[in-house]
């Protein structure tokens, strides 16, 4: 297994991995306060927060798979050379774990609070469907040679595809409604955020290596800085430059006490005088 050449490469990989780690952990948090302060999922596509749940559940099997297993370890090894690293780090495995319990609180939030006319999609449940069908048949198909290394690889397929698919609906809605309101920007920035790090710790790695392998030899996490950060550019423009939030209008110049009193005299001298001319 290969060590670092740079101590200071090395300390910026980590620092890199883990604040992507914390961006992307906390980015979970503003939609799940949002849906608990307003009690209602109203704005947040359901689809989405499905997708979402299955992506990171597909993304914890690779990374733990990966960082605590010899026999994977042991087959990447053999297919990118004895002298790479493993491109799993612990700060990946800490943020999938998270990501998942996150995810679930959010579809449960989904399940409690007021949603409106809203529901999951029959196409978003015939997704994960095949989803929870492909991994035991492909478990089953790595079960003679020991493939261990092609079945994990296969979830990582799994998560970059939900990855391209999962901000879609999100995205659509956003544009069918005209407004981003219950769909919390927060969690847009921090991710966004998270991928340029998680970028950049790959960049380094490469930088130390001497090697651009651990792109290729783990697409999936390629693939999920690349796209996310294309995305959420994507629904910040929607948020801030396409349907910005209305600012309530002002109404008329609030009324001072002394204009309320001078109104009320007013009022008391002129009903008199009315009723005199009534009768």
């Amino acid at each position: 297994m290969a060590s670092w050449n740079s101590g200071p490469l090395e300390v910026a990989y980590q620092l890199l991995g883990w604040f992507a780690f914390a961006c992307w952990s906390i980015s979970f948090y503003p939609q799940v306060i949002l849906n608990f302060r307003r009690k209602s999922v109203v704005g947040l596509n359901f689809d989405f927060a499905l997708l979402n749940l299955t992506k990171h559940s597909s993304y914890l099997i690779y990374n733990a798979c990966v960082y605590f297993s010899s026999a994977v370890q042991k087959q990447y090894f053999e297919e990118y050379g004895s002298g790479e690293m493993i491109p799993v780090a612990a700060n990946d495995v800490a943020f999938s774990a998270h990501a998942v319990l996150l995810s679930a609180i959010t579809l449960f939030q989904i399940m409690i609070y007021e949603r409106g006319t809203q529901k999951i999609s029959k196409l978003a449940f015939g997704i994960v469907s095949v989803v929870l069908l492909t991994a035991p048949v492909c478990f089953f198909m790595a079960l003679p040679t020991h493939s261990w290394l092609w079945l994990v690889s296969i979830f990582n397929t799994i998560q970059v595809f939900m990855t391209i698919i999962k901000y879609v609906p999100q995205g659509i809605m956003n544009f069918m409604r005209k407004s981003t309101d219950g769909f919390s920007i927060g969690n847009i920035l921090l991710d966004f955020s998270g991928g340029i790090s998680n970028y950049g710790q790959m960049v380094v790695q490469s930088i130390d290596q001497g090697s651009w392998v651990n792109f290729y030899g783990n697409v999936g996490k390629l693939m999920l800085s690349l796209v996310s950060v294309s995305f959420d550019i994507f629904f910040i423009c929607q948020h801030y430059v396409f349907y910005p939030a209305k600012k309530a209008s002002q109404s008329a110049a609030p009324v001072e006490p002394e204009d309320e009193i001078k109104e009320h005299l007013v009022r008391r001298c002129v009903e008199p005088i009315t009723a005199t001319e009534n009768m």
